[in-house]
């Protein structure tokens, strides 16, 4: 197993660009291109045309049959775009000859199951993947969208329910050539879980209860935080009554993140370009790997990477879910 390499807090502080929230404006979409994604970017079908705002939804969120979610539309295709030559830029500069092995998967979010049936306006979720995909013939596609249900998210957040995706995970490490196989144990943490959507508006619902997965290897692993020069815990229960409970999964947003098995029985490592959705699937992929590196482009800028990451015949996998991508203006 390659040996870890250890990333200084202060020289990553001093690299990181400033002002990195989830809704910051990367430096490379200029103020007239970030007006024109818009609604009027996209042609509207009629149903988003004949959708009023707020007439059955508060602040974009709406529930129905006990799950909320927030309104995702239109597709923007300057934004898929922008996220493609992200991801390409990534791939010339740092993949290309060096891992061969490259996939991407996207990760739709609860409207795909609920807003077009019930009378929102609604993406095209096969458009957005093609589009994203098309423009990524280096990456083998991964699609996820047959596999998941509703009952695969929670009712009051964005996210999906780490207990429910354990055949996500083993789907996507068979068709990147790694078998996993490990059972897990189920913790319920205390008390419920009210998600972002409890944040966003003023609902209705009944709350989650949050669930995290362990085992043997899982106990064993280690995660370095690239941005403190440290280890923290798989799952940070710290963060579990704090304001966005989900963060228990590798502490919520962080640029650079590794999981280290030390009993793993392979050499085999994986690179994921992520968002939040990977935060509670890839400790499951941690059985097939010696080391998992996890690299949130939002927080940390792609022109940096080779300052923390060694590219070295990893298994590389974009990891992305349908909001951010339509949104990648917050990609660096």
């Amino acid at each position: 197993m390659m040996k870890k390499k250890f990333i200084s807090a202060a020289i990553l502080a001093a690299l990181l660009l400033t002002g990195c929230a989830n809704n910051s404006v990367s430096s490379d979409i200029s103020s007239s291109s970030q007006t024109s994604v818009s609604s009027t970017e996209s042609t509207s079908s009629s149903e988003e045309s004949e959708y009023v705002s707020g007439a059955r939804d508060d602040n974009g969120v709406y529930v129905v049959d006990g799950y909320a979610a927030k309104l995702e539309y239109p597709l923007s295709e300057k934004n898929i775009n922008y996220a493609a030559k992200r991801f390409a830029y990534i791939n010339e500069q740092f993949l290309s000859g060096k891992c061969d092995n490259i996939y991407v998967t996207v990760v739709p979010d609860k409207n795909y199951f609920l807003a077009k049936e019930n009378g929102y306006p609604a993406l095209d979720y096969g458009e957005l993947a093609e589009m994203l995909t098309k423009q990524m013939d280096y990456a083998k596609y991964i699609d996820i969208y047959p596999m998941l249900e509703l009952s695969d998210y929670y009712r009051t957040d964005t996210h999906w329910k780490q207990e429910k995706i354990v055949d996500i995970a083993q789907f996507i490490a068979e068709k990147m050539g790694v078998s996993l196989s490990s059972e897990y144990s189920q913790t319920e943490l205390e008390g419920d879980f009210f998600g972002v959507h409890c944040r966003q508006a003023e609902i209705s619902i009944e709350p989650d209860k949050l669930v995290y997965l362990t085992n043997d290897i899982l106990r064993e692993c280690k995660v370095f935080d690239g941005e403190t020069s440290s280890y923290i815990d798989v799952y940070n229960l710290e963060l579990a009554s704090g304001k966005d409970p989900y963060e228990i999964f590798l502490s919520g947003a962080k640029s650079l993140l590794t999981i280290e098995n030390p009993n793993a029985t392979t050499d085999k490592e994986l690179l994921i370009f992520r968002d939040s959705f990977a935060s509670s699937i890839a400790p499951l992929f941690a059985e097939g790997y010696a080391k998992i590196t996890l690299i949130d482009i939002r927080y940390l800028a792609p022109q940096l990477l080779s300052n923390f990451v060694k590219f070295n015949g990893q298994d590389v996998l974009f990891l992305y879910s349908a909001p951010v991508l339509n949104n990648s203006v917050t990609f660096k």
